[in-house]
């Protein structure tokens, strides 16, 4: 321990002496007297023992000062500014006097405005030279459109139905809807859902493969199905009766493992039906009290003249006229068959059953007008504009036809498939 004086008493006795420990042990200033002012001695050396204290006193006023600079408020938004509080300077104190309890300094509350309600901007303008976009991957082209995946069927004859199903473009649903059949105290016991249902035709259909036991069971769960939903149109099919009832609404008594050639059906039967029916009601009412005489090209255009004669209410003469083209991309032209009647004076309109390039077309035309008729216009089933290469004029169009090889309704590959009532499409690998 180190001994240190202690402050003469008030009465002028002795002075006595006290103990300090010895981590507070420092040379005490001389008292000063009111009579006299003694400048403070300077701050004496940090030693071993008085360092903690001297950088504790550091960084209570580094902590001060950063107070000082977090306190400055900055301009707000209107532009007004706030001045950051004035902080007393810390002043020295003699040894052993406690610190003076300061409050920490008032930070003044910043005031937020009111938010600004801005218009949008407006959508930012295209570059003169953007920079060249990455070619889209099939990566890029799955994420876009992911792929059609066809139901899980339960049985090999559902997936053959499907397919006879797309192959004649018929809309189907699998197993879209489930009947309750039974119930037990409250809850369904037994209930059926049928395989398919078509929209176009408003029916449910089961399949059934024809083995007695599961026929018998089905035919008894339709019949529950009929009695208690009498609304509900539904049929009990297998291959055979499939194929039949598609002859009865006119897709044809073929299935297509009988047509391996045809790709897909492109124009149904129904949708034939309706159209030839607006082209004959729009050919009566253009020609009504007119001399009207309709030429066929053979053969093609077959199918299409006895539909389209049949839809037509007023008085006409048909005839027909048989070409060959040469087939060396000139649209040379050879009659094979003139037409028997006098078109002199007369309205003829020519009966096409698709127009291609229309260069054949073109010189039909030419030949006809030779014969000097009132006027002549043409009715084409098809109008394959992709393959035009000169201008024709059409009055009357069926259908636009994509750019396939197409058969049926009067077309034919080969001189085969004219005889089906529908038009399709021929498989791309047997072309030439």
């Amino acid at each position: 321990m180190q001994e240190q004086e202690s402050p003469p008493a008030q009465d002028g006795g002795p002075r006595r002496l006290r103990w300090l420990p010895r981590r507070k042990a420092a040379k005490v200033a001389p008292p000063v007297t009111p009579e006299e002012e003694v400048e403070p001695p300077p701050d004496p050396e940090p030693t071993d023992s008085a360092s903690a204290p001297s950088r504790s006193r550091r960084r209570r006023e580094q902590r001060k000062r950063a107070a000082v600079k977090r306190a400055t408020v900055e301009p707000s938004g209107n532009g007004a500014s706030t001045e950051a509080p004035k902080v007393k300077p810390a002043t020295k104190r003699a040894f052993g006097e406690a610190p003076p309890i300061e409050s920490p300094p008032e930070t003044p509350i910043k005031e937020t405005p009111p938010p600004i309600l801005e218009a949008p901007k407006p959508a930012a303008t295209r570059r003169s030279s953007p920079r060249p976009r990455r070619a889209p991957t099939t990566k890029d082209a799955a994420k876009e459109k992911p792929p059609a995946v066809r139901p899980p069927f339960a049985h090999q004859t559902e997936a053959d139905f499907a397919r006879v199903l797309d192959f004649y473009g018929i809309e189907w649903q699998y197993e879209p809807r489930f009947f309750p059949l039974r119930w037990d105290e409250g809850r369904v016991a037994e209930g059926f859902t049928p395989d398919f249902y078509m929209p176009d035709f408003d029916l449910f259909v089961e399949l059934t493969i024809l083995r007695s036991g599961l026929r018998a069971e089905k035919d008894r769960k339709i019949r529950l199905l009929k009695e208690q939903h009498p609304e509900i149109n539904i049929k009990l099919f297998h291959k055979a009766a499939l194929l039949r009832f598609l002859t009865k609404y006119g897709y044809g008594p073929l299935a297509p493992d009988d047509m391996p050639e045809v790709s897909r059906v492109l124009i149904t039967a129904k949708k034939l039906e309706e159209r030839v029916a607006e082209l004959g009601a729009q050919i009566s009412r253009d020609f009504k009290d007119r001399d009207l005489v309709l030429i066929g090209v053979l053969r093609g255009a077959v199918c299409f003249l006895s539909d389209l004669i049949r839809q037509i209410s007023i008085p006409l003469n048909v005839d027909f006229l048989a070409v060959s083209g040469y087939g060396d991309g000139s649209g040379g032209v050879k009659i094979l068959k003139d037409i028997d009647e006098n078109i002199k004076g007369r309205h003829v309109l020519l009966i096409e059953d698709i127009v291609d390039s229309g260069l054949t077309l073109d010189r039909i035309r030419e030949y006809l007008e030779t014969k000097k008729p009132a006027s002549l216009q043409v009715c084409a089933l098809l109008d394959k504009k992709p393959r035009r290469l000169t201008l024709v004029d059409l009055a009357y169009v069926g259908f636009e036809a994509p750019d396939e090889f197409l058969v049926g309704y009067g077309l034919d590959f080969r001189q085969r498939y004219r005889n089906l009532p529908f038009i399709a499409a021929l498989k791309h690998e047997l072309l030439p």
